[in-house]
């Protein structure tokens, strides 16, 4: 159950976070209601997963990196952004800074 809400908490973010590019500074409807609709969503997953005893340093480490290596991903491949080798390098330290996190964990 803390993985799943993980997940929905997760999915919510990246749905927000690439609605709020295309909310153009919230000067459209649409994509500014997904937004404020995915973040509290996301931020509603996200605290039940800790309420029900999942670590907040693995799940925030987990949550920001799959959102932020997503985002990065969606902004390249639909939204025209730069993905260059040195980006790609530094989201591959970001997740492997959460899977050590998630090592550490469980020693």
């Amino acid at each position: 159950m803390l993985y799943l809400l993980l997940l929905a908490a997760i999915a919510a973010e990246i749905v927000a976070t690439v609605s709020l590019k295309l909310s153009e500074g919230f000067s459209r409807l649409w994509p500014s209601v997904v937004v404020v609709i995915g973040y509290a969503i996301a931020f509603t997953a996200l605290s039940r997963a800790l309420k029900l005893g999942m670590p907040v340093g693995v799940a925030y480490a987990v949550w920001s990196a799959v959102g932020v290596a997503a985002v990065a991903i969606i902004g390249w491949k639909f939204l025209g952004e730069t993905l260059n080798p040195t980006m790609v390098v530094g989201l591959a330290l970001i997740i492997g800074g959460v899977v050590t996190l998630e090592l550490g964990r469980t020693h």
